[in-house]
């Protein structure tokens, strides 16, 4: 990769903490069918988050429903194996959390109009090289919108490890609560994201999704464990490529 570039000007969209005097956005209080692509550990993690707060999942991976058996046993009655279709057809709300080199396998049409959950890191030695990721040109959700045209894309989980996503979130209020960062374009999307990140235990920062770059992989908001304001403040000190 080319030597890092010093940090640029940055901004928050919104930002949401206990703090705040505006709420979040309330997640629908019914419950929301999730439609995860991606059963590995950021997948059945954060199945294991949501339904722990009473949502339901479909959860799909390449090698077929039959091999999540003892996955869906041991999450319970209200999460289902499917097909990476079946599960983006029933998804209320998707999370797609795969291999960045097998992303443009993910279904487009049955994702039409909804919002996907962007998990996805870029690892070139897993995914080979990729030329406009490697020079700062563009991020990995932009190419996932891109993709997904007609979905409302948002950029979450992809910078806690995976085990902590159901087990490190606490209730508004708690002093130093931990943060997570979101980007995306469509302001429901992100309103979403951010309420459902409340819901689950966590503060958010929201960017823009071509400043998603700033909690990718090597950069300082990537993979600790950050408040609100500690948060803020490694997004600030990103730099574009590292």
């Amino acid at each position: 990769m080319r030597a890092a570039s010093p940090p640029t000007a940055f901004r928050a969209v919104s930002s949401s903490s206990a703090r705040n005097a505006e709420s979040p956005v309330a997640v629908e209080a019914t419950m929301t069918t999730f439609g995860i692509i991606g059963a590995g550990h950021i997948g059945s993690n954060f199945a294991r988050a949501v339904l722990a707060h009473g949502h339901e999942v479909l959860i799909a991976n390449s090698r077929g429903p039959e091999t999540l058996a003892d996955l869906v046993a041991e999450l319970g009655p209200a999460a289902r194996a499917a097909t990476v279709d079946e599960a983006a057809f029933a998804a209320d709300v998707a999370l797609i959390a795969v291999p960045f080199n097998s992303y443009r396998e993910v279904p487009v049409t049955p994702l039409a109009g909804k919002i996907v959950l962007d998990a996805d890191n870029y690892y070139f030695e897993r995914d080979g090289h990729i030329p406009e990721l490697d020079d700062g040109e563009t991020t990995v959700t932009r190419l996932m919108q891109q993709h997904l045209h007609e979905s409302r894309v948002v950029k979450v989980f992809n910078n806690i490890t995976a085990s902590d996503i159901p087990t490190t979130g606490s209730p508004a209020g708690t002093p130093d609560r931990r943060a997570l960062p979101i980007a995306g374009d469509d302001p429901d999307a992100l309103a979403f994201a951010t309420a459902l990140l409340d819901e689950l235990g966590f503060d958010s920062v929201s960017v823009a999704i071509d400043e998603s770059w700033r909690f990718e992989r090597d950069r300082p908001a990537y993979v600790v464990r950050q408040n609100r304001d500690e948060l803020l403040e490694n997004l600030k000190k990103a730099t574009r490529t590292v």
